[in-house]
Order: structure tokens, then C-alpha cells, then sequence
């Protein structure tokens, strides 16, 4: 793909979003309305990470959806946030003797027993923790966006690879659904990894570098998405002053707002997506003022 149609692509997947970016914090300068991300899914609703929490999203009016991916003993991606699947499935009861209950040391079949939506509501009882493969294609039935989160890829060598295969697999490297996916991490070494393999692909590191940091990870990252508590209308306003892999400003994306008087306040620092699990209040908050 051409340099150009690469920017493109990597502006395409944050949608139509300007920025009037801040000169200080005392005086932030209002931006567009940033696009709103659903959490694990609409994970107030649902429970999170599972086909109702997107479902619930898509109900609601939001394309864009965030999930996070782990790989089974056996090498199957599954989406769940954590790294033991104590929290959100019923594994203690179906596998007492196998405490601590890792992703990593279940069988893709044996995670395919568990409830996963009890937890939450007796109303999603018998809810499943999805195959990535399976996630996905509830997504494209839906004609929602994935940021997809590389989560914990230190237990999981390889990762990387065997996501961007799943991916294009389900053809969402072709450049109608490039523009849909953003990939993330935690890990800059991930996010180097998947910007090595998938060049033409977005990518996103979640933290908050320092501003004289900012410039390296420009190289394999076209957004820098920080906690909501470690931003200043300052900070987005550096972000945005330098040029990722693309050659277009790196954007911002933040986590986890799920009240209206933080929506509005990380609305006027310029952030470009609100990260959330609640994508209703912060709509209602955002068109409200």
C-alpha cells in the first residue's frame, strides 16, 4: 500500500475527529466530540467481554467496542480481561482442585464449559467466555469497531502472530476493515511486534509516557491512550504535536470515565475517544453541553 493511502487507513480508524488542541491546562480549548469506545462491550449492562456486552453496545448505538485476548493451554484465543478466570466464570466450582485458575493452564473445551455471565445478572446466566474467532464475527454482524487489546503478552509468547493470523483470517486486514481495528497494549514491545507484522495496521499504546518519550513510541504507535486520572490538557496537546508511523498526529484515547463531569472535563483537555463502560452517560454528557 502507498504511503498515502496507509495515512489514510490509519485516520479512517478514529473517524472524523478534530482537534483544536489545548495551550494550557487553565485554559483548554474544547475539541469535537471524541468518539465514544464501550468498554469491554456496554460492561455496566453485560458482562464484560462476552457476545451480550457487545450486543448491549450495539443496542445502545455504538460501533466501536473494546476487548482483550489470552490464549488457552491448548492455543486457543479467548477473550476475558483477566489473567485467571476466578472473577467472571464459575471455574471454581467446575475445577476446585485447580486454583489459581489461569487462562494459560485451561483448555479452550474447558473454558468452553464455564458460565460466564452468572457473576453479573441470574439474567446472562450460561453466557460464554468467546473464541476470538467467535467475537469477531459477532462484531462484523453487528457493523461494529474492535480495539482489541494484547492482554498480558509476556504469558503468552507469540501472541502476537497468532492474533494478526486470527485476524486476517476473518478478513479484517482487508482495507474496508483495517479501518475498523485498532490493536493495543500495555506492552510497547507488543505494540512494536504488531506494527512490525501488520505495518499498515493502527496501533495504540495504553500508558502515559513521558513527554520526552513521546517521540519513540511515535515510531510504532499512532495513539497513546493513558489512564483518565494521568491526563492534562497539556499532555494531549504534546501528543498531538508529533506524527506517528503514518505521518499523521498521534491521536489519544482514554480510560475509564464512566461519569459525566469527567467525560466533559477529558472532552475540553482534546482527547479524541473516551474509553468507557457506561457509553450511554457519556454520550448523554458530551451532546448535553
Amino acid at each position: 500500500m502507498h504511503a498515502h493511502a496507509v495515512a489514510a487507513v490509519a485516520t479512517a480508524a478514529l473517524g472524523a475527529t478534530v482537534l483544536l488542541s489545548p495551550v494550557s491546562d487553565s485554559h483548554p480549548v474544547r475539541a469535537a466530540q471524541p468518539m465514544v469506545v464501550a468498554h469491554r462491550g456496554a460492561s455496566a449492562y453485560a458482562p464484560e467481554n462476552t457476545l451480550a456486552a457487545i450486543d448491549k453496545a450495539a443496542r445502545l448505538g455504538f460501533s466501536w467496542v473494546e476487548n482483550d485476548v489470552q490464549r488457552t493451554r491448548d492455543g486457543e484465543l479467548v477473550v476475558l480481561h483477566d489473567d485467571s478466570l476466578a472473577r467472571t466464570t464459575n471455574v471454581e466450582a467446575v475445577f476446585p482442585g485447580r486454583a489459581p485458575w489461569k487462562v494459560k493452564d485451561f483448555t479452550a473445551s474447558e473454558i468452553a464449559r464455564l458460565d460466564a455471565g452468572s457473576w453479573f445478572s441470574s439474567a446472562f446466566a450460561g453466557a460464554r467466555v468467546p473464541t476470538l474467532e467467535r467475537y469477531m464475527r459477532r462484531v462484523e454482524r453487528n457493523h461494529e469497531k474492535l480495539l482489541l487489546e494484547v492482554k498480558n503478552p509476556e504469558l503468552y509468547p507469540g501472541i502476537e502472530k497468532q492474533i494478526m493470523k486470527t485476524v486476517s483470517n476473518e478478513g479484517w486486514l482487508d482495507p474496508a476493515h483495517r479501518s475498523r481495528l485498532i490493536v493495543q497494549s500495555f506492552s510497547a514491545d507488543s505494540i512494536r511486534t504488531v506494527h512490525r507484522l501488520e505495518p499498515t495496521l493502527t496501533t495504540g499504546y495504553l500508558g502515559r509516557p513521558k513527554i520526552a518519550e513521546l517521540s519513540g513510541y511515535a515510531r510504532f504507535a499512532d495513539l497513546v491512550n493513558p489512564s483518565y486520572a494521568d491526563l492534562s490538557a497539556n499532555y494531549v496537546s504534546a501528543v498531538h504535536a508529533l506524527k506517528g508511523p503514518h505521518g499523521k498526529p498521534l491521536r489519544l484515547l482514554t480510560w475509564t470515565v464512566n461519569d459525566a463531569a469527567t467525560a466533559r472535563k477529558v472532552r475540553g483537555y482534546g482527547v479524541d475517544g473516551i474509553i468507557t463502560n457506561k457509553p450511554d452517560v457519556v454520550r448523554t454528557a458530551l451532546s448535553a453541553s
